[in-house]
């Protein structure tokens, strides 16, 4: 008799030695020390990986659920009935109503717009590009599932083997190999040495998802401009910005960190609101122009239009640019920048062309409607409030040893490096508050961007602002049917129909008053 193929004692060995590596505490592969981690039950330690990795799945398997669900609402061919009623409202509106005198004259002056454009009706346009807003989305999701797959699995293997303690081994010998410093006396160097190697890490393993991005979606979707030569000028670029400025900041934020004493935190709140402040003033008079090219705004009807709507607002308008964002994509937009009375307001060149002149009014009026109603002072306190409480919670737990040493940092001998402190605690501690703050932060956002459409409408400009909302849509294949858990999680915009019904029902409270 032929003996059973099933070894039962290798089934229970296995089992056995799966139970053995499950149970707590987890240790990473590479520590310090080169032994396991040791903890008491209870401790943070003994916790502290295997929560990690926990939270990081879970949230992982959470956002996968709504991506899934977002990837369902790409799959659907019929187009959705309340977006087709509400813009069918729209082209009715636009229709019996008659042009204005001042944007016939603004029409007309225009040799590079079509008089009839701005007439056609628009639902007929959304449901041409109805599939291909539905392709671009389904792609777009499909390839996002894939790039957090691969984020999560390579977050998780690097808890697991020990990727921290291990690259900053490696900046300790490389700088006592070639500069003969001290992890004690140096550490700061050492700490900017292992960020160079975690970026450049970080640099390779992202690069193929972006040049997929770039020059699979976006170009077989028709937005894409860039060249490879320009992709890898601008990564060049942005590289070399982020070890001028960064590294300064973060040595002298660790250097902050280490002189200031149990009341730190404090000093590093008001560094990093100098810091912000800075870089709001320098990023678009300084590094913007070093990836695009900005120029004034050619005299006409347009550019007196918008000075005079900042004039009626009192927005301390100094240059109005258009950038040139063609040179790299399709899309369109238009921000605002500036401090005290010298405020600036960039179009790009693609907004020229997708939409008209009392639209981009309508647009801007949006724009100045966040800067007028507060939301530009009061996002740039709540990110100064999330700093402070972050460094305040940080600060608590700085000197927590056996919370790093589940992370391999565990040579007692050692003190744990201030960078290493601080990328742990918002890696652990932080990140589930970081998730709930992330969440309210969108839903505070939604609540303002209707809070702009208002003001908007309350300028006069509705039924531009709708049209105008509906082509941006329309040439940037926005969603058309957006999964609604998915949307209040990751839109920090509402959804085209959700903003469209609520000034259309300002619109009737208008007309009934």
């Amino acid at each position: 008799m032929k003996s059973c193929p099933i070894d039962i004692e290798q089934i229970s060995e296995f089992f056995t030695k799966m139970n053995t590596n499950f149970e707590l505490p987890w240790s990473p592969r590479y520590t310090q020390t080169g032994e396991a981690v040791v903890a008491d039950e209870g401790s943070m330690a003994y916790w502290a990986l295997a929560a990690t990795i926990a939270f990081t799945v879970v949230v992982f398997s959470m956002e996968g659920n709504l991506d899934a669900r977002q990837k369902d609402a790409y799959l659907q061919t019929n187009f959705p009935k309340q977006l087709e009623q509400t813009v069918s409202k729209i082209d009715h509106e636009r229709a019996t109503t008659t042009e204005k005198e001042e944007t016939k004259k603004e029409n007309e002056a225009d040799n590079n717009k079509d008089d009839d454009a701005s007439k056609k009706a628009l639902l007929p346009q959304l449901q041409a590009k109805f599939q291909n807003a539905q392709s671009y989305g389904l792609d777009k999701i499909t390839f996002g599932m894939i790039s957090s797959s691969f984020d999560t699995l390579e977050s998780v293997l690097f808890l697991i083997c020990g990727f921290l303690p291990y690259i900053w081994d490696m900046s300790v010998s490389l700088g006592s190999q070639y500069f003969d410093w001290t992890e004690s006396e140096n550490e700061i160097k050492i700490s900017l040495v292992f960020l160079l190697l975690t970026s450049l890490l970080g640099t390779v393993t992202s690069l193929p998802f972006e040049l997929y991005s770039t020059f699979q979606i976006e170009k077989k979707h028709g937005f894409n401009k860039m060249t490879l030569g320009l992709f890898f000028m601008d990564k060049v670029k942005s590289t070399m910005l982020t070890f001028l400025i960064g590294g300064p900041f973060v040595a002298l934020l660790l250097q902050i960190i280490k002189v200031g004493g149990p009341y730190f935190y404090i000093y590093v709140w008001a560094f990093m609101f100098v810091f912000s402040a800075f870089m709001m003033t320098i990023v678009p008079v300084f590094i913007m122009p070093l990836f695009n090219k900005y120029e004034p705004l050619e005299d006409g009807d347009l550019k007196k239009s918008i000075y005079a709507l900042a004039d009626r607002l009192e927005y301390p308008l100094t240059n109005l640019f258009v950038m040139d964002g063609s040179k790299r994509s399709s899309h369109s937009n238009a921000f605002m920048f500036g401090f005290g009375k010298n405020k600036r307001i960039v179009l790009f060149d693609t907004l020229l062309t997708q939409v008209h002149s009392n639209e981009i009014l309508a647009i801007l009026g949006h724009e100045l409607g966040h800067w007028k109603l507060g939301h530009t002072v009061s996002n740039f306190v709540i990110t100064q409030l999330y700093f402070g409480a972050a460094f305040y919670f940080f600060s608590l737990c700085y000197t927590s040893e056996e919370l790093f040493s589940a992370f391999g940092f565990n040579d007692a001998s050692r003190s744990t490096p201030s960078i290493i402190a601080l990328l742990l605690f918002f890696q652990t501690l932080w990140a589930p508050v970081d998730k709930v703050l992330s969440f309210l932060l969108t839903m505070f956002s939604r609540y303002n961007e209707f809070g702009a459409d208002r003001f908007s409408h309350e300028l006069g400009y509705s039924a531009q602002l709708q049209s105008g909302l509906v082509k941006i849509h329309l040439e940037n294949l926005g969603a058309m049917c957006p999964d609604p858990w998915y949307s209040m999680y990751h839109y920090s915009h509402p959804p085209l129909v959700e903003r469209l019904s609520a000034m259309m029902a300002m619109d009737e409270t208008k007309k009934q008053s």
